[in-house]
Parts: C-alpha cells; sequence; structure tokens
C-alpha cells in the first residue's frame, strides 16, 4: 500500500487517539523535550507583538474591543506575554481568543491565562467552533508550518511526488495539478532537475477562514519558511524533529515525534490577499523586531536589572535577531483590512 507524504503527516499530527498534536503531554521547552519555540526563550516577542498591535488598535479609531484570535495556540503564553505586556487603555480594550484542539495545550494556556480569564480578558475557542466575526487582530505563531505538506520534485520531464510503501520511502511519478502550475510559474529561471517543494493542500480553506472572521484589522503571521523561488531552488521537504535533532526521516515513529514543512510565504501572501487583504510583504523576523521593538528604551531599562536578569534579556534579543539564529529562519507577514 502506498501512502503519500501529505496524508502520513495528517495522521501522525493529527490522529484523534495517537496522533502527535493530541498526547496529553506537551512537546515544548528543552531538556527531555523535542523543540522549543520564540516563547520559551522570554518575553521580547510578546513585548513587541502587544507594542505592534496597540498601533493597529488605534489606526482603528481606539475601538471600545480589540479582539485578538490567535489560532493554533499551544500553550497560551504568546497571549500571556500580550495581556502582560499591553497598557492603559490598549490593555482595557484587548480581548485575547486562545484556539487550539491539543489537549496538553489547553490545560497548560489555561493555567498560563488564568488571571485574564478570571476577568474575562482571555478566552478559549475550540476549532470545531465558527470563527466569530471580529474587529482587532488574526496573529499566529507556527501556525502554517504544521499544516500536513506534500514534497514534490521535478526530474527535468515530471514531477514526482514523496510517498511511503511497503518497501520504505520513495518516489512516484504523479500529476501535481495546481502544484505543478505553481511551481512553474514561481521559478524564476524555469524549472530545472532537482527543483522540488512543498505543496499545502489545506492551506487556502484555512486562509479564508481566518481573513473572513476579520471585519477590520491586522493578520500576522510568524513562521519559518521563505518564498516560492528559493523554496524550490533548495528542494523544500519535510522535517522531524525529536529530542531537539532533527533530520528528513518524516516516515519514522508516527506520533512520536514533530513533522514541519517550510511555509510558501509567496503563495501565503497571494491567499491573503485573494481575501482581500492589503499586504505589505513579508520580511524576516530580525528585521520586523528592529523595526517595532523599542530597542533603546530596553537598553535603558535593563540597567536597572540585576546581571542574571539582565544576561537573560540580552540573550533573548540576540536570538531574536541575529543571522545565525531565529531571527533570519524565521519570517513575518502582515496584511491589512480596512473598517
Amino acid at each position: 500500500m502506498t501512502q503519500s507524504a501529505s496524508d502520513f503527516m495528517a495522521q501522525a499530527l493529527y490522529h484523534p487517539e495517537r496522533g502527535y498534536y493530541r498526547r496529553p503531554v506537551g512537546p515544548w521547552g528543552f531538556e527531555g523535550k523535542d523543540y522549543y519555540t520564540a516563547l520559551d526563550l522570554g518575553p521580547l516577542l510578546g513585548e513587541t507583538l502587544a507594542l505592534r498591535l496597540e498601533k493597529a488598535w488605534e489606526r482603528l479609531g481606539r475601538p471600545g474591543v480589540f479582539t485578538v484570535l490567535e489560532p493554533g495556540a499551544g500553550r497560551g503564553w504568546l497571549g500571556r506575554d500580550l495581556l502582560s505586556a499591553a497598557k492603559g487603555d490598549f490593555a482595557e480594550a484587548l480581548l485575547y481568543l486562545h484556539r487550539d484542539d491539543n489537549p496538553a495545550a489547553r490545560c497548560l494556556a489555561e493555567q498560563a491565562l488564568e488571571p485574564w480569564a478570571a476577568m474575562g480578558k482571555a478566552q478559549f475557542r475550540s476549532e470545531a467552533e465558527a470563527l466569530p466575526p471580529l474587529v482587532g487582530a488574526i496573529l499566529s505563531n507556527e501556525l502554517f508550518d504544521a499544516l500536513p505538506a506534500q514534497p514534490w520534485r521535478w526530474t527535468g520531464e515530471a514531477w514526482e511526488r514523496e510517498v511511503l510503501t511497503e518497501d520504505g520511502p520513495g518516489w512516484e511519478a504523479a500529476d501535481p495539478g495546481e502544484a505543478g502550475q505553481w511551481f512553474a510559474a514561481q521559478a524564476e529561471d524555469g524549472l530545472q532537475p532537482g527543483d522540488g517543494s512543498v505543496w499545502c493542500e489545506g492551506l487556502p480553506k484555512l486562509v479564508k477562514d481566518l481573513c473572513g472572521s476579520l471585519q477590520a484589522g491586522l493578520f500576522l503571521a510568524i513562521d519559518y519558511g521563505e518564498s516560492a523561488s528559493r523554496l524550490l531552488s533548495k528542494g523544500a521537504d519535510l522535517r522531524r524533529y525529536k529530542g531537539h535533532a532533527v533530520d528528513g526521516r518524516w516516515w519514522e515513529e508516527p506520533g512520536e515525534a514533530d513533522l514541519t514543512a517550510d511555509v510558501d510565504f509567496t503563495r501565503l501572501e497571494s491567499l491573503v490577499r485573494g481575501s482581500g487583504l492589503t499586504s505589505t510583504g513579508h520580511i524576516s523576523l530580525s528585521r520586523w523586531i528592529r523595526e517595532h521593538a523599542p530597542l533603546a528604551a530596553w537598553e535603558e531599562a535593563w540597567l536597572s536589572l540585576d546581571s542574571v536578569a539582565r544576561i537573560k534579556r540580552m540573550e533573548n534579543l540576540l536570538q531574536l535577531t541575529l543571522p545565525t539564529m531565529m531571527g533570519e529562519r524565521f519570517r513575518v507577514l502582515e496584511a491589512w483590512r480596512e473598517p
């Protein structure tokens, strides 16, 4: 029996009983875990986002309720950091909606958000619930890289898709349909043998649903990935994360390791624009932090901290901005819907 890589990924991650993201114990963190996120490094990403969202709130005319919906919200740590950093009238208007059916994530999020949930400033939404119409922001952090994706490669004469057979992983000739048309259009110098990328079949519906709920405000996505042409030239594939080690052996230990794929930011931006939003493009997380974080004010404020706390804040900032760190591996896409 032959199974496509995308079908395997869907079952390995989201099977209701054996899926990696349906386990009672979460994978996030350091010792004994599989991977860490920017939120494990400190609060600076959340603090920067709070400032960026406050500007969006002001652009909307300072509405009495500014709703931030985070799909794939995980442990709720980004919501916690946002709510902690928000000040003044913006804090009064801010309402955070956590949306994630991962049982481990929901349990940890309820703990992290408990003070704000008690005040009605943080609420929980199931993925089965219809998205509410909102004025504010759709915010995602490492959401799109977890969608089931299918690797494709060009042989010079035909397309092949990656599959799993009884004998192990391999490639088989197949018709890529829309994916092939997209890849051909994005190849800057025409398709070359060995070019390849990943295609996420479920991306259009998710983007349409998210953007459709945003009546006015900001769409902001943080994820790792690249432009379509760069993904094609490097031959993007699936990644497996287990015990802080990464490899391409996506077929091993289903349900016991995380599987991810690079996000095609060119396609994501195209879909967002097709939903009626105006996009400002995508840039590296490093550049986005430097544009929106009050770096001089932070540096001055950190002088009053003890040496241990000051070093932690500096390490957090360096991880988000240095070229060899997370800041250059991740990108940020922003788009806007006018009232």
